[in-house]
């Protein structure tokens, strides 16, 4: 009984996923659309955008946007990569400092 239900539980995950794979998104015209440096920006705040897209109507991630520079855009998703690379691994290092400062101590 207990293998069955598991079953009936990842049979209606695999229905939902699939079904949620087929939205789509329209692309809004947008003249010029946010590049390396916006996507830099959006990456460093990406934590403060997620805590306020649970209260307000905000997007974490600029879309459209210029692409990944690969395809002759500027680069939007690289510098989001970046920019949240550095945010968060800045608050790495500072939790990393300070648990190595009280183990010395």
């Amino acid at each position: 009984m207990k293998w069955r239900g598991l079953a009936v539980l990842l049979l209606l995950l695999a229905l939902v996923l699939s079904l949620a794979s087929c939205a789509t998104q329209t692309v809004p015209n947008v003249h010029k659309p946010p590049g390396f440096l916006m996507g830099l920006l959006h990456g460093f705040i990406s934590l403060f955008s997620l805590i306020g897209s649970l209260f307000f109507d905000t997007r974490i991630y600029g879309f459209p946007n210029s692409g990944s520079g690969y395809d002759g855009g500027s680069g939007y998703d690289v510098g989001f990569v970046i920019g949240a690379a550095v945010f968060y691994g800045g608050i790495a290092a500072l939790v990393a400092g300070r648990s190595r400062a009280k183990a010395s101590a």
